[in-house]
């Protein structure tokens, strides 16, 4: 089953209305909680969530509160309840723990009061945190990602290189939370892949700590040029997209439009903190992509038809012997009208397909391989890199994608995010494809799928899946070449 998420973020996005959502749709508080603790940095935040309404609507609310803050709320308690909560909490996030990149500090509480934090962290320090906590291997990858993307977005603001760019203490505490137990959340729902809505850019100023920023602020503007996110305004003049809830949006979405075709199944709310003009909600959707349940309807199919053809090929068998033993004389007949090949014409299946290219020569090699994973997962069908040599005599790569329609834009999507092009050509082409389909043999070492490809009803070609081949070659000690051999023989034998 392949099971997708949609973020649709009618209010914006900040760390903590994703973990709202998450919390909403199921994820235990208690896990995150636990996996987070992981961290080392448990002391520095208690964590919290609740049931909310956001315009008489309801939705989970998710706390992070800092150790820093928790005597000030003790102290101030009775007045902050006499206060109402639009006046005194930002629209998606706590504008104190804002984390902004150098010199990003945001006031909180009392209007005009500065807040300065002494102690940072830089992003080398906060990779070597989420190392050292051995999460799951997903989570550990894309913690590492979004922060990356942050701290790139953040140098670009300022001119320095990422690895100089430091997250003050409160706010490196509260972004560590916001993204790693998001990317815990979603690993723990096992989604395999994400889509996000349009993005509302916001209005007006807020409050750093040397003066007033625009909304949106640098970073997130930047973030949104680097991965040509659609935005658009909703006419509301508050901050609604967090740098780290666009990073984290930036990091993992497949594709930023409408919802994609799917069957919903569970639907995740996540309050900002403020009362807004349209309820401050990220609303989470979670289902199964239409195209994974036509393809299971498909299996049905050809399974059921493959008894029938299997039927058909005894009565087949049955009318060889019959037509043998009639003679020569129908052979002769038949030779008065020989056919110019060895076999019958068949029927090919024809589809349109959509190639995407972009020559790079300033990429790390070692992206590459990332590049083609991050393109399958986006529905790629082939993916293949070819050595030329551009303008100067540089030498690079020629980037191809093979991909359906429907899947063009998350695959451009993921070429313009992971790789340093600037433009993709796009062309539509006609291919011819043979019908295959799935059948299983059992070796002596475990279980091998053959790939059987088809020309109408004769067999031209036979493989077994290289993934499990290579699966048991490790798991047994064996060759890759010995499993490949045993699988593709007891296939011809049956």
């Amino acid at each position: 089953m392949n099971k997708i998420a949609y973020f649709d973020c009618p209010t914006g996005i900040a760390g903590d209305m994703c973990l709202g959502a998450l919390v909403h749709a199921g994820v235990p508080l208690e896990y995150l909680i636990e996996k987070l603790h992981l961290l080392g940095i448990s002391t520095e935040y208690q964590l919290r969530a609740e049931l909310v309404h956001r315009n008489t609507q309801q939705a989970t609310k998710f706390y992070v509160d800092l150790a820093a803050d928790l005597p000030l709320k003790s102290n101030n308690l009775a007045a902050d309840s006499a206060l109402d909560p639009s006046e005194t909490e930002s629209p998606t996030f706590d504008a104190r723990h804002h984390h902004h990149g150098e010199e990003h500090s945001h006031t909180h509480g009392e209007a005009d009061a500065e807040i300065s934090h002494t102690h940072h962290r830089h992003l080398p320090e906060i990779e070597q945190i989420i190392v050292a906590a051995k999460l799951p291997p997903r989570v550990e990858a894309w913690s590492l990602a979004v922060f990356g993307k942050l701290a790139d977005a953040e140098a670009a603001v300022h001119g320095i290189p990422p690895s100089e760019v430091h997250f003050h203490e409160v706010g490196a505490t509260d972004a560590l939370v916001d993204i790693v137990g998001t990317c815990l959340g979603l690993d723990w729902l096992d989604i395999d892949e994400f889509y996000f809505s349009p993005m509302p850019t916001g209005g007006g100023t807020v409050k750093a700590a040397h003066g007033r920023l625009a909304v949106p602020t640098p970073a997130v503007m930047r973030l949104w040029e680097t991965h040509r996110v659609p935005v658009y305004s909703n006419g509301i003049d508050r901050e609604l997209c967090t740098p780290t809830g666009t990073a984290i949006a930036c990091t993992l979405a497949s594709a930023f439009g409408p919802p994609p075709p799917m069957q919903v199944q569970l639907i995740g709310l996540g309050a900002g903190s403020r009362n807004l003009a349209i309820p401050n909600i990220l609303r989470l959707w979670i289902g199964e992509k239409e195209e994974g349940r036509r393809e299971k309807e498909e299996g049905r199919g050809k399974k059921e038809e493959g008894r029938g053809k299997k039927e058909e090929g005894r009565g087949k068998k049955e009318e060889g012997r019959r037509k043998k033993e009639e003679g020569r004389g129908e052979k002769e007949v038949f030779n008065q009208f020989p056919m110019p090949n060895s076999q019958c014409p068949m029927p090919h299946s024809q589809e349109t397909v959509c190639v995407l290219e972009t020559q790079i020569d300033d990429l790390n090699p070692q992206a590459i391989g990332y590049v083609f994973d991050a393109l399958f997962l986006a529905g790629a069908l082939d993916v293949f890199t070819t050595p030329i040599v551009m303008k100067k005599s540089r030498l690079g790569v020629l980037l191809s994608v093979i991909c359906h329609p429907e899947f063009q834009d998350a695959c451009e999507a993921v070429m313009f995010r992971e790789t340093t092009t600037l433009g993709i050509r796009r062309s539509t082409q006609q291919r011819t494809i043979l019908d295959r389909e799935i059948q299983k043999v059992q070796t002596e070492y475990g279980e091998v799928q053959i790939k059987v490809a088809k020309s109408g009803e004769t067999i031209v070609n036979v493989q077994p899946e290289y993934e499990d081949c290579a699966e048991i070659a490790r798991l047994k000690n064996v060759s890759w070449r010995e499993v490949h051999r045993l699988a593709l023989q007891l296939w011809y034998d049956r």
